[in-house]
């Protein structure tokens, strides 16, 4: 008797491998906060954790597809408009076809339609970790309070890596 996930199958007993996570950075960096994502995982790679992939997506999601089969658990991080003080930070596992009115990252419903093209039957675990922009407007430079919450941001990230890690 076995049981799968993805393509992976076990015997029944048998100890589980640890997670494959992907962290991957969404946004535009030629639009200042809505490239936000891509300028947190380019900290993150400066000192990463272990064993973690880590991608600068920007918006060409259908380019990392491959990463998507292969990974357990993905970590998005994206610019999100929800209405806060620029900089605050949201995570949230998103929902297929959302909550009508319901705040969502920049990218989100790209991120969600690159599933379609899977060829794995269940899809990875997915988690957002939106950040407020304060300006998406030309320019490379993110606004101050953006880039002041990204060491927040990178703390984050960790702590649900963590989580993720342990079970």
């Amino acid at each position: 008797m076995s049981w799968q996930r993805g393509k992976e199958s076990l015997p029944l007993g048998e100890q589980r491998r640890p997670p494959l996570i992907l962290v991957m950075g969404l946004g535009n960096v030629l639009f200042q906060d809505d490239g936000v994502g891509v300028h947190l995982i380019r900290k993150l790679q400066k000192d990463p954790i272990p064993k973690i992939v880590y991608a600068e997506v920007g918006t060409a999601v259908l380019g990392v597809l491959h990463l998507f089969e292969w990974a357990d658990k993905i970590l998005a991080v994206d610019a999100m408009q929800a209405g806060g003080r620029p900089g605050s930070i949201y995570s949230f596992e998103p929902k297929n076809g959302g909550n009508p009115g319901s705040p969502e990252s920049l990218h989100e419903k790209v991120l969600l339609s690159a599933f379609k093209f899977l060829s794995r039957k269940t899809p990875p675990v997915i988690r957002i970790l939106g950040i407020e922009p304060e300006t998406i407007a030309f320019g490379l430079d993110l606004s101050p309070s953006v880039q002041a919450s990204l060491p927040q941001g990178i703390q984050t990230v960790r702590k649900i890596v963590q989580g993720w890690t342990r079970k």
